[in-house]
Formats: structure tokens, C-alpha cells, sequence
């Protein structure tokens, strides 16, 4: 990959467009991802704070997945834009607040006892991008041809790979790839994975927000093809339709935001996670 380019001289008239689609795969009942986009209607708020996506990947069978990804999204949403921190603590501590929101309703309701959720969010405000993660759900900068990973999966396959005990091809293809050691409601205290420093954003960037149920079968070079330079509604329908084609086997989510420099902002197109938030 080439070195990525942190030049940002248009920030001032980049536009953000996004698309969210969601889908509940080929094999299971319910669909226990969640996503929103945020763009706040009061020009104070949205001059000071930006726009934020979440993608949430929810985890503990029956209703429990769905619930834990649901309220990480309504907690995050709403706490990044009622804090008065700066960006990057704005990032953490909303998803530390979401993270207690989960175990505090998980010890309300037994039925709800082994909930979790990965959390993965982007902020992005006057051309520059902050992101909060933590889990296997991953945020891709597709950038001049590239796609680079803006996250690191916390799962256990991954800390192999850091050990040198496997390669990241045989961890993607590994049989323990989807078990993850750090997630929102499995303890009190969650290490948040954030930006030090904010990375400006270009004209033409698109940034992919997604779940494991597509990049764990569509390749990286496949979502770069798809998303670079693509409307991002057609790009999302794509990938999901990508996704379904393989057997989905899992709940599939994308998020992309596609950076411009043109004046009109087009409207999210409305789901059920975009919409709970409104």
C-alpha cells in the first residue's frame, strides 16, 4: 500500500454524504447489528461536534444481541453530542457510558445476562476524523486507489497474529475469527481503542463502517472496488447484495460515508437504526 496522504487543503467545503444498509443474512432470524448516521440539525452543534456514524454488532443469542447493539448506538449518538469534551474524549467516554448502559440492563433482566456489543465510531467535523472501536467490527478508508484498515480487530485470532503465531491470511480464514475478547457489556471497566491524533480527510475519501458478517466474505480489494469513487448508495446495496450472494451466513452491515466537495448534502436514506435516533 502506499503511504497514506494527510494533506487537507479543501476542509473547508468537504461535505459528507452517507448510506446504511443492514441486513439480517441468509441464515439467521433476527439481525442483531445496528448502525446510524448522525447529523445534527442545529448549525451550533453540528459546527462544533460534526457528524458521527456507529456500527454495533451485537452478540449473546436470542434478543440479548440485538438490545446490547441497540442501546450502544442510542448511548453513543446521544452522549458524543451532550458532551462538552473534545472530540477524542467526547469518543471514549460516550462508548464507556454505553458500555454501563448494557451491564446495567443486563443485570436487570436474566434473560438478557450475556449481552455484548462491538461498537465501532467515526466522527468527522471540519475535515478532520476521530474514531472510537472496540471489537471485530472495522472502519476501512478506501483513499487514491487504496483501501487501508482504520481498526484492529480485538478478537483472538488477532492476538496471535500479534504473538507472530499466525499470519493475517490464516487468521481471516481461521475457524476462532469471530471470537472476541473485548466487547461493550462484559465488564465494568472496557479499554477503548482511539485516534491520538484526528486524520484529515480528503475530497473523494469513502469510509466504510461495517460488521464482520461482510468483510469476513468480501475481500478487502472487493469492498475497495465496489466503494471507490461509487455513489454510496449503490455501493452499500452492492455489498450487501455481494455478501447475500455468498450465504451470508451472519448479519451484514456497511456504513459508508463519502466525502465531497459539492455544496448540496443528499439525505440519509432512512432504516430502522437511523431512524430510532430521530
Amino acid at each position: 500500500m502506499s503511504e497514506l496522504a494527510t494533506a487537507n487543503p479543501h476542509s473547508a467545503v468537504l461535505k459528507v454524504i452517507a448510506a446504511i444498509r443492514t441486513d439480517a443474512g441468509c441464515h439467521r432470524e433476527r439481525n442483531e447489528d445496528s448502525a446510524v448516521f448522525i447529523r445534527p440539525g442545529d448549525a451550533a452543534l453540528l459546527s462544533s461536534k460534526g457528524v458521527l456514524a456507529i456500527v454495533a454488532d451485537g452478540v449473546g443469542g436470542h434478543s440479548a444481541g440485538e438490545t446490547a447493539s441497540r442501546i450502544a448506538v442510542a448511548i453513543v449518538g446521544r452522549r458524543y453530542f451532550e458532551t462538552t469534551a473534545e472530540w477524542r474524549t467526547a469518543l471514549v467516554e460516550s462508548i464507556r457510558d454505553a458500555n454501563a448502559a448494557i451491564l446495567a440492563h443486563s443485570r436487570e433482566n436474566h434473560s438478557l445476562a450475556d449481552m455484548g456489543t462491538t461498537c465501532t465510531a467515526l466522527a468527522i467535523r471540519e475535515g478532520f476524523a476521530w474514531c472510537g472501536h472496540v471489537g471485530d467490527s472495522r472502519l476501512y478508508l478506501v483513499r487514491d486507489g487504496q483501501i487501508y484498515a482504520m481498526t484492529e480487530n480485538h478478537s483472538a485470532v488477532m492476538e496471535k497474529v500479534r504473538a507472530g503465531l499466525l499470519s493475517i491470511e490464516e487468521a481471516r480464514r481461521h475457524e476462532d475469527r469471530n471470537i472476541i475478547v473485548r466487547s461493550l457489556g462484559s465488564r465494568a471497566d472496557v479499554a477503548v481503542d482511539a485516534w491520538k491524533e484526528p486524520l484529515p480527510v480528503l475530497q473523494d475519501d469513502r469510509f466504510v463502517l461495517c460488521s464482520d458478517g461482510l468483510y469476513d466474505i468480501v475481500e478487502d480489494s472487493e469492498i475497495k472496488a465496489l466503494v471507490a469513487n461509487a455513489d454510496p448508495f449503490d455501493a452499500a446495496q452492492r455489498l450487501i447484495a455481494l455478501a447475500r450472494d455468498r450465504g451470508a451466513p451472519d448479519n451484514v452491515t456497511a456504513v459508508i460515508l463519502a466525502v465531497s466537495g459539492r455544496s448540496e448534502e443528499a439525505p440519509v436514506k432512512p432504516t430502522r437504526e437511523q431512524g430510532m435516533l430521530q
